[in-house]
């Protein structure tokens, strides 16, 4: 063991050295964020705190007591904001440039706490959805304990109004943790109105210009994805509409894809599963792909 040690300690120096640089390198092309895996962890850890608020029965490993609820809510509040407001402030002195972001770190957090009630009424539209849009629903405890959705959309709920005051990389974190929790993908860009609901979920990605308006339902496998404009050099341009917009009361079944930012799904209409989408649906259409045969 000995001479496999020294033999080691002999050979992975070049190694070691190469590792060194390149990681020093990239520190200082990344601006020296350094969230790291502490950081992402924190980030985490303040989600878990606020979804523990918003659903107590769900996320909590101990019974609180209704007369101990005030302190608990308070508690996690109170623990979710320090770690948010530390990292948030890092993020946004790398998008400054080396600024003292403190303060608007805790104005961020301020407005993202104060948003919170709304947040959760929210979130109790898109379960009412889903217990509605349901048969196999028995009520809205079952939704609300066991449906992925509802981890997942109340994470984007958080992450959106964080991506919408302008805090980098951070919403992104937070929805990348969601996507690995139940196999949903939503862009924290992306606009979703109350009273969404996701049906079984696995494979669900929603891209970030995508709009999606009220008590709209979405099942497996639905892609609602870009068709990127390009320069002249074939690179992807930034900053354009590139997803599509789903109007109120619409229904996606399984495997859907549809793409583009110019395209628009009309109010009330189905979408069959499997279909392939890339131009305008009007309003209270119904389209599905015919099977081979079938006249």
């Amino acid at each position: 063991m000995n001479d496999l040690n020294d033999t080691l300690n002999f050979e992975l120096n070049p190694i070691i050295e190469t590792l060194e640089a390149q990681a020093r390198a990239a520190a200082a092309a990344e601006g020296r964020l350094a969230l790291g895996l502490s950081g992402r962890a924190d980030i985490c850890e303040a989600l878990k705190k606020i979804l523990a608020v918003f659903f107590p029965n769900r996320y909590l490993e101990e019974k609180i007591e209704d007369d101990e609820m005030n302190i608990y809510i308070g508690d996690n509040l109170r623990q979710a904001a320090r770690l948010l407001h530390k990292h948030i402030a890092d993020a946004l002195r790398l998008k400054s440039g080396g600024a003292d972001t403190r303060r608007q770190s805790e104005e961020i957090v301020r407005r993202l706490l104060f948003s919170l009630p709304q947040i959760r009424q929210d979130l109790m539209e898109d379960v009412n959805t889903g217990y509605h849009g349901d048969p196999a629903a028995l009520n809205l405890s079952e939704v609300i304990l066991s449906y992925p959705f509802v981890e997942t959309t109340a994470v984007y709920r958080v992450a959106h109004n964080l991506y919408v005051q302008g805090v980098p990389v951070i919403p992104r974190i937070m929805s990348e943790y969601a996507h690995s929790q139940s196999g949903i993908d939503i862009h924290p860009g992306a606009e979703i109105q109350p009273g969404f609901f996701i049906d079984h979920g696995t494979g669900v990605v929603i891209g970030e210009t995508c709009r999606i308006g009220r008590n709209v339902i979405v099942y497996q496998g639905v892609t609602l994805g870009a068709v990127s404009p390009f320069d002249t050099n074939g690179t992807p341009i930034r900053g354009q509409k590139r997803h599509p917009d789903i109007e109120d009361d619409v229904i996606i079944y399984a495997n859907a894809t549809i793409l583009g930012g110019d395209t628009v799904i009309g109010k009330g209409s189905v979408i069959g599963g499997n279909c392939w989408i890339t131009k305008s649906v009007p309003p209270h259409s119904i389209i599905y792909n015919r099977l081979r045969g079938e006249k």
